[in-house]
């Protein structure tokens, strides 16, 4: 396929080297298509759906060809204790079950299958953007011959100056833009911006990536910054949470040592309590012991008295019994 695109690149550099002698000058320009699909805002919205469509059949196939794989490993497992008939049918239902897979890889992503048509489908409305807009720019500045950087044709050298993909994706992006205009305004300020040459749009793309190189190191100063404040910020609190559980401890050893001085007054108050109690009881213990010595000296002298009184008395009444006799 090179060989023969070089054959035919040969052949037009011969028809254009012909043409050069008969008129005496051509002009000769490339694009580079992959470039500019790159830089196409809705090929790559499409592109991106498609690729999570590929992933979504890759996931389906490997899941179906794992559980071919469990299928087959079950059967080798219970292979000797399967009969010679089972064993054909379950290697039959492998064999089905994978070669319905392999249809229905080829038809995700075989020649002409979905991937293929989809992807020429999303391919070919930028690719009649690209036509029309090369038409139209070779029309205006007079270009012969207008290569495809990107296809398999052999480009041995290629100059940047002769490069119009940036004028393309300008086509393209304009026509885009125009359709998008809400008022007067808007479409003078478009067609003051149109009226820019190309050289006068490279240098102001290169002004702008400038501006942008300079705002990316102000954000990569600033982000700096903020990472330097809040590694302080987070060294300040670190500190001040190291002398707020300093003071913690040193608060709760103050704690600690007044109750143990107020456990300790308590003990010694509950002992002399105990103390006092003990005194207190032995004086109440006295006292009984004396109440109960008194109360035995009084009955005591109580029977002592009622026996003398009764002894008296019986000796009084013998005489008064004489007397009146």
């Amino acid at each position: 396929m090179k060989i023969k695109n070089f054959i035919a690149l040969l052949g037009v550099l011969f028809i254009s080297s012909n043409l050069n002698a008969q008129r005496g000058t051509i002009r000769i320009a490339y694009i580079d298509m992959e470039y500019i699909l790159e830089n196409v805002p809705e090929y790559q919205e499409a592109s991106s759906q498609l690729d999570k469509k590929v992933n979504k059949w890759k996931s389906e196939i490997e899941t179906k060809l794992s559980a071919i794989d469990e299928l087959k490993v079950q059967l080798d497992n219970e292979r000797p204790l399967l009969t010679k008939e089972l064993i054909e049918e379950r290697d039959e239902e492998i064999q089905f079950e994978r070669s319905q897979i392999l249809e229905y890889q080829q038809k995700r992503f075989g020649p002409g299958g979905d991937l293929s048509v989809q992807r020429r489908q999303l391919v070919e409305p930028v690719q009649d953007q690209v036509f029309n807009a090369v038409q139209e720019i070779s029309a205006a500045r007079k270009y012969d011959l207008v290569f495809d950087k990107s296809s398999e044709l052999m480009m041995l050298y290629t100059a940047d100056r002769l490069d119009i993909s940036d004028q393309v994706l300008r086509s393209i992006t304009r026509a885009s833009k125009r359709t998008q205009l809400n008022s007067k305004k808007d479409e003078k300020q478009f067609d003051i911006d149109e009226a820019k040459t190309v050289d006068q749009d490279r240098a102001t793309q290169e002004r702008q990536k400038a501006i942008e190189e300079k705002k990316s190191e102000r954000e990569a100063v600033l982000e700096q910054r903020a990472k330097d404040r809040a590694a302080e910020k987070e060294e300040r609190q670190k500190a001040f949470e190291e002398r707020r559980q300093k003071l913690l401890e040193e608060r709760q050893r103050r704690k600690d040592s007044i109750a143990a001085v107020r456990a300790e007054k308590s003990n010694k108050t509950s002992s002399t309590n105990s103390e006092k109690t003990s005194s207190s009881d032995a004086k109440v213990s006295a006292e009984e012991a004396r109440k109960r010595k008194k109360d035995s000296i009084i009955a005591t002298r109580k029977r002592k008295r009622d026996s003398i009184l009764a002894a008296r008395k019986e000796k009084v009444t013998p005489n008064e019994e004489n007397g009146n006799n």
